[in-house]
This record gives C-alpha cells, structure tokens and sequence, in this order.
C-alpha cells in the first residue's frame, strides 16, 4: 500500500484526508509547507488564481521532498480553497488577517450565494502531468460550489468573530462548523468548500483501491 503525505498545515483538511482515505493506505502522513501561503492576486478569474496558487504549493512540496532523508511517499497532495467574491468573478476573498476583515467579508456574503473554488494536485514519479521539480509530476483538477448564506445576524455575527472560527478560513467561514447553521450548498458537493476539488478525490479513490 501506498504512503501518501498531504502536504497542507489545515487541521480541516487532514481530517477529511483522514476519513476519506485513512484505511486505504499503508500510512497518510501531513506535514507544512514551509513556504508560506500564497496570496491572491488580482486581473484573471478566481478560477485561475486557485489553480495557481494550488501548482505553486505542489512545487513546494516537490522542492521540499527534495531535501527529505527518510522515506520519500509515494503520493503527494496539496490543494487551495478560494471564495469568490459574489459580485466581481476576478475576486478572491481570501484568509481574514484579522476580526475587521472578517466581519467585512462575512458581512459581504450575508443573505448572498457565492463560489467555492478548490484546486487539488496529486503528484506522483512515475504518472502524467505537468513537471513541479525533481522528477515530480502533478495532476491537477479544479472544482467548484455555489454555497447560500442567509442573513447573519448581530448575535451570529458575534459569536463567529469573538469564537475566531474564521481564521485560517478563505473567506472568513467553515461550513463543517459554525457556519453550517446558516449555510447551505446550492450546487456542487461539499467536500470543495472544505478543501478538496471533487473530482481529484475521485481520481485518488482509484488509485489507492
């Protein structure tokens, strides 16, 4: 069976990794990525950020495996989440820095429906792909869901702001958590608005069974 390092520092994704695939490889490893988290840019598709941000992490991760003296796995996964902002596509609505900034999104989605984009790159040795670095291909899907949000208010709003359940959130929310009582998926499936594109989880399905 395969070993398999998921190469992300959010605890939301290790658990999903852990449920979905924990019994189906010989081990599941995590680790960071020691470069830091891509910031969103700007002048193209939030489509295209992600998918972006999501082939820089898998460079990263090749970089860094690189450098590694125990055992190398034989499967690498990294992946990116971004909220688009539901009223301009070339927006991200990336990690609240901070309680203003996530009261100011949350707020902005309130009452709204909006994009969940999220890209994920499996990496293998010996598989197609595009090229992320010493010997390191990457395969790369990515996916989208439209979420609803109803109106949040005052006391909500509150407590999601003093709970800090927005932090290390794209855009200032987590639908497995606080925001699953106002929240609801419209279209597409809700493993992409936790953290994994659907359709690379299909694809990792077949090849661990």
């Amino acid at each position: 069976m395969p070993l398999v390092l998921l190469a992300s520092a959010s605890e939301r994704r290790r658990a999903l990794m852990s449920e979905l695939f924990g019994g189906d490889v010989n081990e599941l490893i995590f680790s960071t990525l020691e470069e830091g988290e891509p910031e969103p840019s700007t002048g193209v598709g939030v489509r295209v950020q992600v998918e972006t941000s999501c082939l820089q992490k898998a460079r990263a991760a090749a970089l860094e495996q690189g450098t590694r003296v125990d055992s190398i796995p034989n499967l690498i996964v990294v992946s990116d989440t971004l909220v688009e902002d539901p009223d301009d596509f070339l927006v991200a609505l990336g990690k609240p820095k901070d309680k203003m900034w996530a009261a100011s999104t949350l707020i902005r989605l309130s009452g709204r429906r909006h994009k969940v984009w999220s890209s994920t790159a499996i990496m293998t040795r010996n598989g197609a792909g595009v090229e992320v670095g010493l010997g390191w291909q990457a395969k790369v899907w990515t996916d989208f869901s439209i979420v609803e949000f109803g109106e949040i208010g005052g006391k909500v709003m509150e407590d999601l702001i003093v709970s800090g359940s927005w932090i290390g959130k794209a855009g200032g929310y987590d639908l497995a958590g606080k925001a699953g009582s106002f929240s609801s998926i419209i279209e597409g499936e809700e493993v992409t608005v936790l953290g994994f594109a659907t359709r690379a989880v299909e694809e990792l399905r077949g090849m661990l069974s």
